[in-house]
């Protein structure tokens, strides 16, 4: 879950003898699991810690330990790595890969599109509705807005002045350059957006992760549908 919950006042060691009694291991394959488990996530010099003294991301890794103890076919994973580095989140998916090539279905729930695109399937939700469901290529393959990226000054001005617009699916700076999401309606659209903002600089650019998500949620969800 997305929130720790094995007991913060156990060791790391009796977090996970208790899981695998619930699980009804027997004793021998027990020790067995958790000595794997304990070498495969890092966890050996930590047996004797309390689970509440962890950083967050060895408590995300004594997590899937404990969830992955009876090597489940099916694992749900709600926001596994809300609040954890970017060193611990890529060894966090390293050992999905790991459980997913030994034949474990993974369903993961997340807000961080980097992460969405590791998966082989995607399906993007919005208030109880599947708005878009296929691989993460394919859905930035598919997509038929146009993407540009601006440069110049006074962005955020340019940026608050092509918002409204009903052409316009979403705005946001990116360091220096404004990036630029149009609907798929229009026939020219960078003619259409040089005679908006003439004198700027702007480049067409490949859709990404993100830009799917917000074509097909929201403001832009609507604004796609007019156009």
């Amino acid at each position: 879950t997305q929130k720790f919950s094995l007991y913060d006042n156990l060791s790391v060691m009796e977090n996970l003898q208790f899981v695998a009694q619930i699980y009804g291991l027997t004793k021998r394959q027990s020790q067995q699991r958790i000595a794997q488990l304990l070498a495969l996530y890092h966890l050996e010099d930590k047996q004797k810690v309390r689970a509440g003294a962890l950083s967050g991301g060895q408590k995300q890794r004594l997590a899937l330990a404990a969830a992955t103890l009876h090597e489940p076919p099916l694992l749900l994973l709600d926001e596994p790595t809300s609040a954890v580095d970017p060193e611990n989140r890529r060894e966090f998916w390293e050992r999905l890969f790991d459980l997913s090539d030994a034949g474990t279905t993974i369903l993961v729930s997340t807000h961080y599109m980097d992460e969405a695109e590791r998966c082989h399937g995607l399906a993007i939700l919005e208030l109880g509705q599947k708005r878009a469901d296929a691989s993460p290529q394919q859905l930035m393959r598919q997509l038929k807005a146009s993407v540009f990226l601006l440069q110049g000054d006074n962005l955020r001005q340019l940026g608050k002045q092509l918002a409204p617009m009903s052409e316009v699916i979403s705005t946001a700076q990116i360091g220096n350059t404004l990036r630029v999401l149009l609907a798929p309606a229009l026939a020219e659209p960078q003619q259409w957006l040089q005679w908006q903002l003439p004198g700027t600089s702007l480049q067409r650019v490949e859709p990404n992760l993100e830009d799917v998500f917000v074509a097909t949620t929201g403001v832009g969800y609507a604004k796609s549908a007019q156009n």
